[in-house]
């Protein structure tokens, strides 16, 4: 009997795992490669001196997050729509961790005056942001637009964090091994590339396909930012946290939740990979523009339908569309 080297042996379990997508995407994917890639625990103070500037960060992943960046000694900023969450959030993390230095701006990322204000207030605080994540981001069942007439799923999801990607450009060039992080959702492996699709009318609006075709634009721009950014020493990475049981699920998906129960992951295995693509200076230094599942990158799609839709001309009318949009050049 031939016996597999280690490393071999959990490439293949991993393929399995990422092939039967559930055994990927909840918590027996996170806990089974947990113990076969020998994932290294977070050493306290690995983000000291670092400055994380993190959206939705009141509750579910994002909270979990910035518990963990507190811990490990990053000053952060959690742009939030709530600023009695924010600041009841920022009250909670400093009696958690002692000597965490966590403050707040109240801004909704959907609304594109507010972003700047928020920018220009984060840039007067902080020269240097070593850490840009874009969490924020609600599946809602009811079409809204933002202030500046766009649909509220693009706006908040797409626009508002390229916004806020440019504006914090001087900030992000001036720190060293800086890196810009999207949240985005296994669910875009749902939907294709298109331009002309990414905001939904009155008429044809579904919630779902709406969240779905603005993950799919997020994980299509970190490609297109990482090749504009790398030579600035900015890495550009989106990553999915696979099936976690957030507030946000409850909310938006509550037949969904009732139905994988216990097979849900918690908030912090979620928020795993995020937080490891903020801190380890490694793959995520190294291999720009990628999409993230359980601290390996993984493939842009799985339908052949998708697949085809995403051509060089869809990703420059996507690059144009959003620079329109959000009137910032990158």
């Amino acid at each position: 009997m031939v016996e597999l080297p280690m490393s071999r042996f959990s490439d293949i379990a991993d393929r399995a795992l990422e092939w039967s997508v559930v055994g990927s995407f909840t918590r027996a994917g996170s806990t089974l490669r947990r113990r076969l890639d020998h994932w290294e625990p977070f050493a306290d103070g690995a983000l000291a001196g670092r400055v994380v500037v993190l959206t939705g960060g009141t509750s579910g992943l994002g909270l979990e997050a910035v518990r963990t960046f507190a811990r490990l000694g990053a000053t952060i900023e959690i742009i939030a729509r709530s600023e009695a969450k924010a600041r009841a959030t920022c009250e909670d993390l400093r009696r958690e961790t002692r000597g965490a230095q966590v403050s707040f701006v109240v801004a909704d990322m959907g609304d594109l005056a507010a972003v700047r204000a928020a920018s220009a207030e984060i840039l007067r605080r902080h020269p240097s942001v070593h850490a840009l994540v874009h969490n924020a981001g609600a599946l809602e069942a009811v079409r809204h637009v933002s202030p500046q007439g766009l649909e509220l799923t693009v706006a908040s999801q797409v626009v508002g964090p390229f916004l806020l990607t440019g504006l914090l450009l001087p900030a992000l060039k001036a720190a060293a091994r800086s890196r810009v992080l999207w949240v985005s959702s296994g669910g875009m492996y749902s939907e294709p590339l298109s331009v002309d699709a990414l905001e939904m009318s009155d008429r044809d609006y579904d919630g779902t396909t709406a969240y779905a075709r603005a993950k799919r634009a997020q994980v299509t721009l970190t490609a297109l930012l990482a090749e504009r950014l790398s030579s600035d020493g900015i890495a550009v990475q989106s990553m999915h946290p696979g099936w976690a049981d957030t507030p946000g699920v409850a909310r938006s998906l509550p037949t969904f939740r009732a139905l994988v129960g216990p097979l849900l992951r918690t908030a912090a295995e979620g928020a795993d990979t995020l937080v490891w693509l903020a801190v380890d200076d490694g793959d995520p230094l190294s291999k720009m523009g990628c999409f993230w599942h359980d601290r390996r990158a993984r493939p842009l799609h799985r339908l052949a339908s998708t697949r085809s839709s995403d051509t060089p001309e869809e990703r420059r009318r996507l690059w144009e569309w959003v620079v329109a949009k959000s009137g910032v050049a990158i």
